[in-house]
């Protein structure tokens, strides 16, 4: 293990100063104790270079990263572009920065990395020469890693090469990111439009009934179908909290009373410790528009939804339950499968697949049903998960 972590952290470097210093070690206890600080500090520097790239070769990210990379690389200065201009030069003799992007044509053509003598005419300047490397990304190369020098050495060529593949992979996961904050944002807009034709039809249907005979609920019903539009039409945070989305699930059924009437019965329980837990956006109000219409389909008599939310030690239990017509098991499983079905549920496929992508695979939904039987739809959400709670 202390062979592997010495050869990493001199290829990393690509310094021969680790080297000559490693060499001037005694025994081998100083020699592992060494080896222990460089790779920590070369760590340490990767992991404060990763953040910013994440935000991929936009110059303000580019500027602080392009700092840690340097480091990293030990060179007087070190230059990052894009396709075209440059991003970010960290280091001295910035005079050379205006052929930064002539010094990497040839390695956006070819994809490799490519060694230029510069010849300085300035006095005194550290810098006679440039290592350029491909930041490629999915294939295709979207920018450029620089490193200057007074020689390109062989170590300097590898060590920019390695560096630059290690950036492009941070970029890679930055594309990733936006990726899945696309898709996401994709789920969303998709649930939106299957619940705003059934909604905003019946809603303004009913708040019309009432306008002429009892114009303050008209009012009220108006002010909950307003509120109700804009948390489901907002278009930042791909999380809530249950308190938030509950009360939009309030407003939703204070609507739905009004146009079933006396025929839509409603039991609502929250224990009060589950409020601030945070869940995705969106996420109950499809089921509970579900329940709503499975309940009420083809039926005489009342209709009752229930829904709780309880507290489960680490995880809030939220079940949502109708008496309705139920589901065929069978087309509730290709819908959770994946294969769209409007039939078998608003979103639930969609719904099941974000808990999931969000919080594991043991934490997509539990339906319950039969035809005829009804429906019961347990979700699970832990109280506290890396990365979400802060919203």
């Amino acid at each position: 293990m202390q062979d592997f972590l010495t050869a990493a952290a001199i290829l990393i470097v690509g310094g021969a100063a680790v080297l000559v210093l490693w060499r001037g070690t005694r025994n081998k206890q100083s020699l592992s104790t060494e080896a222990q600080r460089v790779t920590y500090e070369t760590l340490h520097t990767a992991w404060s270079a990763a953040p910013p790239l994440r935000a991929g070769l936009v110059p303000d990210a580019a500027k602080k990263s392009a700092r840690h990379l340097r480091t990293l690389l030990d060179t007087p200065a070190l230059a990052l572009t894009d396709e075209t201009e440059v991003v970010a030069w960290e280091g001295v003799s910035d005079h050379h920065a205006a052929d930064a992007m002539t010094q990497a044509e040839d390695v956006f053509l070819t994809g490799r990395t490519q060694a230029f003598d510069i010849g300085c005419t300035e006095p005194n300047c550290p810098i006679n020469c440039a290592v350029v490397a491909p930041l490629t990304v999915e294939g295709r190369v979207v920018g450029t890693l620089a490193a200057y020098s007074r020689e390109a050495s062989a170590g300097l060529v590898r060590a920019t090469n390695q560096v630059a593949r290690w950036a492009a992979g941070q970029l890679e996961l930055a594309e990733l990111d936006r990726s899945r904050t696309r898709l996401v944002e994709a789920e969303v807009r998709a649930l939106r439009a299957q619940i705003s034709p059934h909604f905003i039809y019946n809603s303004l249907s009913a708040i019309a009934s009432y306008v002429r005979t009892n114009p303050e609920r008209a009012r009220t019903l108006l002010l909950d179908f307003a509120d109700f539009t804009r948390y489901s039409f907002r278009r930042h945070g791909d999380f809530t909290t249950l308190a938030e989305e509950l009360r939009s699930i309030d407003q939703y059924l204070a609507l739905e009373r009004a146009r079933f009437g006396e025929r839509l019965k409603v039991t609502l329980q929250v224990a009060p410790e589950v409020l601030p837990v945070t869940v995705p956006f969106l996420c109950l109000q499809p089921l509970v528009e579900n329940a709503v219409r499975h309940g009420m389909e083809g039926k005489v008599e009342p209709g009752h939804i229930q829904i709780y939310a309880n507290d489960g030690g680490a995880e809030a239990h939220i079940t949502i339950e109708d008496d309705g017509i139920g589901m065929d098991p069978e087309k509730l499983r290709r819908t959770l499968a994946g294969q769209v079905d409007e039939s078998a549920g608003i979103g639930l496929g969609n719904i099941d697949e974000r808990l999931r992508r969000v919080y594991g695979d043991e934490y997509g939904l539990v339906v319950e049903t039969a035809c005829g039987l009804g429906t019961k739809i347990t979700v699970r959400v832990p109280k506290y998960h890396a990365g979400i709670n802060d919203i």
